[in-house]
């Protein structure tokens, strides 16, 4: 993908995912489960980093609209320092999303200023030699997310 991150600068999967890459697809305005899904993934990374792994989480707005580098950065400071916040063009998301296979739409709304955004909820383990490894469900809590990262993380050393 091409995307921009939260400083404004242009960036490609290959400059975000480095190492062992946990990657979200979500929105700031999302008032449920974006936050939750994104402070399960970060409680996961912090277990890990007490472990001496390092995953480094990624986010990727898929409303660009709203979810300005600023407003990006200020969301993902509040989870893990180490996240990464990424938006783009429209045309930039809808490619990232079809690499990840992954679903949104806008919803419908009177108010151009206020809407939600419908989208699929999986969290995508990546590394940069071998891509796609494992994808993560709502359901799984931070301990089992841990442990399961770190048996990639340590088969793939």
């Amino acid at each position: 993908f091409t995307l921009v991150d939260e400083n404004g600068a242009t960036v490609t999967d290959q400059d975000v995912i480095t190492g062992p890459t946990l990657v979200y697809f979500g929105y700031t305005f999302c008032p449920d489960v974006c936050p939750l899904d994104n402070m399960r993934n970060a409680l996961a990374i912090h277990e890990l980093d007490a472990r001496g792994i390092q995953v480094t989480p990624v986010f990727i707005s898929i409303d660009p609209a709203r979810d300005t580098p600023e407003r990006l950065k200020d969301f993902t400071e509040n989870f893990h320092e180490r996240m990464i916040g990424l938006s783009g063009s429209d045309e930039q998301i809808a490619a990232a999303s079809r690499e990840y296979r992954t679903y949104y739409a806008k919803r419908d709304s009177d108010d151009p200023e206020y809407y939600l955004m419908d989208h699929s909820t999986m969290s995508y383990l990546m590394f940069p030699d071998y891509g796609f490894v494992e994808f993560y469900r709502r359901d799984v809590t931070p301990e089992d997310m841990a442990d399961s990262l770190q048996c990639f993380v340590e088969a793939a050393s």
